[in-house]
């Protein structure tokens, strides 16, 4: 297994789809390493692609308020990624093909990190790991077991920012996700 930092190497240097060809940054993800909560995202959007960190616009502005509701902090207690590692031009959803060529850096980061609870951050995310006939609008809030590891979907914060009628089931969704976290988790508060 790679280190983290021989992983994130690897993949900043990664040609494995044409993604690589117009990208400015690979995003790699960012928090604590040694974290038991495991964010993700769909991909890449322009600020993020021109940082290099994943969530930085609007969107990761409204993430960074959601995680502090129920005491959590991107840089102390979560380790935030994505399914894809490179913006797709103009926002498209990733293809099957761009989220194959990178699911490989998505699981040796979430072997590295070993979570007890992964958080997907919208459909694409979810459809991606949660899997089966996963719907948001329908499936979000709602507790996946895969091998002892608890997965649970949110929508995603750019489809609050365009839906706010969203916000309240989304606030009842962090609220479960605390009382999981407060009941699976040892070192997160």
């Amino acid at each position: 297994m790679l280190s983290w930092d021989e992983l994130e190497t690897k993949c900043k240097e990664c040609t494995g789809c044409t993604l690589y060809a117009t990208r400015t940054n690979v995003v790699f993800g960012t928090g604590n390493r040694d974290s038991e909560l495991l964010f993700v995202g769909e991909g890449p959007g322009e600020q993020e692609d021109l940082s290099g960190e994943p969530f930085v616009g609007r969107a990761g502005r409204l993430l960074d308020d959601m995680l502090k509701i129920i005491g959590l902090d991107r840089t102390r207690n979560i380790y935030i990624a994505n399914t894809i590692k490179c913006r797709p031009p103009g926002n498209r959803d990733p293809s099957a093909a761009e989220q194959e060529a990178c699911l490989g850096w998505l699981r040796a980061q979430y072997l590295l990190i070993k979570p007890k609870i992964v958080v997907c951050l919208g459909r694409i995310a979810a459809a991606e790991l949660i899997g089966g006939d996963f719907k948001i609008s329908r499936d979000h809030g709602k507790w996946y077991d895969k091998d002892g590891v608890g997965f649970m979907a949110l929508y995603h914060p750019s489809a609050l920012l365009r839906d706010p009628n969203r916000r309240p089931e989304t606030f009842c969704d962090l609220k479960e996700l605390e009382r999981a976290i407060k009941e699976r988790c040892s070192n997160t508060y």
